[in-house]
């Protein structure tokens, strides 16, 4: 007596080969037109950065002119010191005032915690166009005690404002990581609250610090909305700078040049913190 073998065509299976092929020749698609549509403007900008012509619609010529010609233009100089100083000085008074903040929170009863987390929130969660409008009508109450208060004061604090959140937000996680008891027992031991927080705590949460305050800076660097509405007397950021000459014929190209160059320092420094990183960790493995 012979017996057939019963195959999985014979339960109604189908091997649908060419639909998987379809599929995957589908999803290289979306994954390649994911890639261009991050990095497209970047890679955009780069190529006008070595265009020989000002004007963005034709490449005439590579050239490194713009690079070497990037602070020529005297009111994009200024516009870059400008946006570095309010994004260094914002991102420093917010990791200070974020890092206790959190810390205050996070000590708190479980419901007063829940209702401070949500305050927190908020200003993340508002509109830029909206915080930016609301900054300036209560900026513009204190005209008549400060009349020249719009500018780098107005600029710097709406900068805090919004960067803050994000410091508290990155914090947070790190302190619930953290043995609920350290607080304790270095009080304790005789250490006054705030010498705790600062040798105790700190310590234990500076990756989240670390972090935040990267996101913060990156934040405030490149705000516009807001710094759009709270800015005065001619105290530009470069993103304000930019686009206040995007009615002008053709854009200094200079700027390509230095954007280019802000985003290839980026990428080196990411690169650099990520070994950095994966060396650590190697290391405590291999201490283990």
């Amino acid at each position: 007596m012979t017996y057939e073998v019963a195959k999985l065509e014979d339960y109604g299976y189908k091997k649908r080969t060419g639909l998987k092929i379809a599929w995957k020749i589908v999803r290289i698609i979306l994954v390649i037109f994911t890639i261009l549509m991050l990095y497209a403007s970047i890679i955009i900008i780069a190529l006008q950065s070595f265009n020989e012509s000002r004007s963005t619609t034709e490449f005439t010529g590579f050239t490194f002119e713009w690079y070497q010609t990037m602070f020529s233009n005297r009111l994009l100089t200024q516009s870059i010191i400008n946006t570095f100083t309010v994004s260094a000085l914002a991102t420093l008074i917010s990791v200070v005032l974020g890092t206790l903040f959190a810390v205050g929170i996070y000590y708190l009863p479980r419901k007063k915690k829940q209702k401070f987390i949500l305050l927190n929130n908020i200003p993340l969660l508002n509109a830029d166009i909206v915080t930016g409008t609301t900054l300036m009508l209560l900026f513009s109450v204190l005209i008549p005690i400060f009349p020249y208060i719009f500018g780098f004061p107005t600029l710097l604090i709406a900068h805090v404002f919004f960067t803050l959140p994000y410091i508290v937000l990155s914090v947070l996680p790190k302190l619930k990581e953290m043995d609920p008891n350290m607080m304790d027992a270095a009080n304790d031991l005789g250490i006054k609250p705030l010498k705790s927080v600062i040798k105790v705590i700190i310590p234990a949460i500076k990756t989240g610090i670390f972090s935040g305050m990267l996101l913060a800076f990156t934040v405030s660097f490149e705000d516009f909305a807001v710094s759009y509405f709270t800015t005065g007397n001619g105290y530009d950021n470069m993103s304000i700078w930019i686009y206040s000459s995007i009615g002008r014929r053709s854009l200094f190209p200079g700027v390509y040049a230095f954007s280019t160059t802000l985003t290839v320092l980026s990428i080196i420094l990411v690169l650099i913190y990520s070994i950095i990183k994966g060396r650590k960790h190697h290391e405590k493995k291999a201490h283990h």
